[in-house]
């Protein structure tokens, strides 16, 4: 008799620790933006959302500013958060920089509901060609999820600052009422 209710015990004990390592249950892992029991929203993904890089401001000369706009829209079913800054690398070859927030820019938490959007800004100054770095790549992610998906760069060289370090950095999300 008592081995059933030790089996049952065990079977839901096993359940309760297979969620927990999915993060099941709780808002978080990869929920696909589904909100929980409380009604908070999880970490946007890169398969739930769109984003579309450009039209840019593109620097036209060696020592100009460019600007390029990146919009990120909920196109899942539920709501989902933005919290932290986009992660932005720029690619030459084997070389990669991951670009840093622009300065005194601060970190705010932007809830997106199904089809709403906000952007960010991803600024760079034009290096000369064949002393600058060669960018041949942009890649994206996403505060809280894993995952990036990359877009051809198209805007020249970039300047360096140093040799691990461009010229170029990324702003915090905004959208469209800020």
């Amino acid at each position: 008799m008592r081995a059933i209710p030790l089996a049952a015990a065990l079977t839901g004990i096993t359940a309760a620790l297979a969620l927990t390592a999915c993060g099941g249950g709780d808002g978080g892992g990869d929920t696909n933006a589904k909100s929980d029991a409380s009604g908070k929203s999880s970490a946007c993904s890169l398969q739930q959302v769109g984003v579309d890089v450009g039209p840019a401001n593109a620097a036209p000369a060696a020592g100009d500013t460019g600007n390029i706009p990146v919009t990120v829209t909920n196109t899942g079913s539920g709501a989902c958060t933005l919290d932290g800054f986009p992660g932005v690398d720029l690619r030459a070859g084997g070389t990669s920089w991951t670009l840093a927030p622009e300065e005194g820019a601060k970190t705010q938490k932007v809830t997106l509901h199904q089809d709403e959007a906000a952007s960010f800004t991803l600024t760079y100054v034009r290096g000369e060609a064949g002393s600058g770095a060669a960018v041949r790549t942009l890649r994206i992610s996403l505060p809280g999820h894993t995952g990036d998906k990359e877009w051809k760069w198209t805007y020249g060289d970039v300047a360096e600052k140093s040799a691990d370090k461009l010229d170029a950095t990324v702003s915090t999300f905004r959208t469209a009422g800020d």
